[in-house]
C-alpha cells in the first residue's frame, strides 16, 4: 500500500490546468463538486475568517454566465480590437465545462490585512485543484479582466471580491510532464 506522502506527492506533481476544450460532455455529479468545495474549507486561515465564497454555475446557468462575460468583453473592447472569435470562445468555454465555480473572497479589512485573506483564499483554491486532480476531474483557475465588473451580476456583498472562475470537467487529456526549474535554483540554506 502506498504511503500517504507518496500519494500526496503524486497528486501535487500530476496537477495541471486542464482547459474546457479537453472536457468531455460527462456531467460531474453534485456530490463530487461538493467534495471539491469541501476541501477548500480546510485551507489555513488567519483568525479563522475563512474568506472563501463560491457560486456554482451548472446547466443553463453556465451559458448565462458565459454570455454575461462575453457581453462585458464586447462592452469593454474598442470596436477595432473586438474579436468575434474571442466573444464566441468565452461563451463556449462556459458551455463546454461541467460546471463553473465563481471564486469570491469575503475580505475583513478591519481585522486582518487583505494579502492574508488572499493568501488563505489561494490555498483554498489549491485544495480544490488537488481534490479535482485526485477525482480525475480537469480544472483550471481563470481570471479574465471582466470579473472586476461582475459585482452586481454576482450579487456580491460590499466586502466581497471576485478573484476568478474555476472551470471543471471530466477529460481524456494525456498526462503532461511538469515544466519546472529545479528547486536548487530557488532555495538558499543557512545552517549557522
Amino acid at each position: 500500500m502506498e504511503s500517504e506522502i507518496n500519494i500526496l506527492s503524486s497528486i501535487i506533481q500530476r496537477r495541471r490546468s486542464i482547459f474546457p476544450p479537453s472536457y468531455t460532455q460527462e456531467e460531474i455529479p453534485e456530490e463530487l463538486i461538493t467534495q471539491v468545495l469541501e476541501s477548500a474549507n480546510y485551507a489555513p486561515t488567519h483568525k479563522l475568517t475563512q474568506p472563501w465564497r463560491f457560486i456554482v454555475y451548472r446547466n443553463e446557468g453556465k451559458r448565462k454566465l458565459g454570455t454575461e462575460l462575453a457581453r462585458l468583453y464586447k462592452q469593454g473592447t474598442p470596436e477595432a480590437q473586438f474579436l468575434q472569435k474571442k466573444y464566441d470562445g468565452i461563451i463556449e468555454k462556459a458551455v463546454q465545462s461541467s460546471c463553473v465555480i465563481v471564486l469570491n473572497a469575503q475580505l475583513h479589512p478591519d481585522l486582518i490585512p487583505e494579502w492574508e485573506e488572499i493568501a488563505a483564499f489561494a490555498c483554498a483554491v489549491q485544495n480544490m485543484a488537488l481534490t479535482a486532480e485526485a477525482l480525475k476531474i480537469g480544472a483550471y483557475w481563470s481570471s479574465p479582466g471582466m470579473i472586476t465588473q461582475m459585482d452586481e451580476y454576482l450579487e456580491l456583498a460590499p466586502n466581497e471580491k471576485c478573484f476568478g472562475l474555476f472551470y471543471m470537467g471530466f477529460h481524456n487529456e494525456e498526462p503532461r510532464a511538469p515544466k519546472r526549474t529545479p528547486m536548487t535554483e530557488k532555495v538558499r540554506w543557512i545552517n549557522g
